[in-house]
């Protein structure tokens, strides 16, 4: 059964709005921040890596973003276009706001930590004036990261964004994303981030993301309850995500489809959220049941968290699927569970 429907005419299959930045992952693998001295750069930020997840499975997206006037930013923008993604809608910042930092700590497979620098970020400067509703009109879905709404002008920006996207019948995704930094104090999370929530068709976070968007509603609530809740205001579909205990979706009549992460050997403990919402996305568009869009999603989870980039080594939609394949050969078919 098909939970949500896209207006199958749109020429981009989705837009991003949000964080990019640019990510320096260690090569010195289990050393602690001090005492690594060698670094790979990539392009990051969960809807940067998002959009080019889902450019590599074969979907027509578009970024609604603010970058630096230096070389950081035109790597940005010079990577995006050699991914397919259009860069129509990326404008330079004019005040010398930097992009964001990101240095990672891979103490272990299962330990890491992230060392930001977000001083005048850049992506917090996208402003009212850089939204165009004939562009948000022309795409099917529009993906909004929370981190977009955690200052000013990016967070009048956003819920621009969004008012155009319910005008015209775009799907709006809300992946919560939550970064504490930026923000002045969890009341303020909770409440744009409930802005968000009630006006949106999917919505994809952690338990703890829920818990911070619930916080000034009804705080304490089990997933059922929170799935519940989000499906009555509007939302067709809700992703609770449990880490290794995996991740289900609740859709607006009442089912859910659970899925168990697929056993991978892990070099890293981040990366793997975007591409789950990649893959996931994609079966969506692709008009897939729910449990074989939570299926690609969890593959592509278990495939980042063993590779040592994000939005470098997002895999084609044929080589999720022969994961898949060969994970089932493995190790049966264990993974769903509906």
């Amino acid at each position: 059964m098909k939970y949500i429907e896209f207006d199958q005419s749109r020429e981009m299959d989705i837009i991003l709005l949000g964080r990019v930045t640019i990510d320096f992952n260690p090569l010195d693998y289990y050393k602690s921040l001090v005492e690594s001295e060698t670094f790979r750069k990539y392009v990051g930020g969960s809807p940067a890596n998002i959009a080019v997840g889902m450019a590599r499975l074969g979907k027509k997206c578009g970024f609604l973003g603010k970058v630096s006037d230096d070389q950081f930013g035109r790597f940005v923008v010079e990577y995006f276009e050699k991914e397919g993604i259009d860069t129509s809608r990326i404008s330079k910042c004019e005040h010398g706001e930097k992009l964001g930092l990101t240095f990672t700590e891979i103490l272990s497979p299962t330990e890491s930590s992230i060392l930001m620098y977000r001083n005048q970020a850049a992506d917090l400067q996208l402003s009212v004036a850089d939204i165009d509703e004939e562009y948000i009109k022309n795409s099917k879905a529009l993906l909004i990261s929370g981190t977009a709404l955690a200052m000013s002008p990016s967070r009048e920006a956003t819920l621009k964004a969004l008012q155009f996207a319910k005008k015209n019948n775009t799907k709006v995704i809300f992946d919560i994303d939550y970064r504490e930094y930026n923000w002045a104090s969890r009341d303020d999370m909770a409440i744009y981030y409930s802005i968000v929530a009630h006006q949106s068709d999917i919505i994809i976070g952690s338990r703890e993301e829920f818990d911070i968007t619930e916080a000034l509603l009804d705080p304490g609530r089990d997933d059922h309850t929170t799935a519940k809740y989000w499906c009555d205001q509007g939302s067709r579909i809700v992703v609770i995500k449990h880490g290794k205990e995996g991740s289900t979706a609740y859709t607006y009549d009442g089912n859910d489809y659970s899925i168990k992460p697929f056993p991978v050997k892990a070099l890293k403990g981040f990366g793997g959220g975007d591409g789950y919402a990649s893959s996931f996305l994609y079966g969506l568009l692709e008009g897939y049941e729910i449990i074989e869009c939570l299926e690609m999603g969890s593959a592509q989870a278990a495939m980042l968290i063993a590779s040592h980039g994000c939005s470098a080594d997002m895999p084609s939609a044929e080589a999720v699927k022969e994961f898949i394949r060969e994970s089932k050969e493995k190790y049966g078919d264990m993974v769903a569970r509906a």
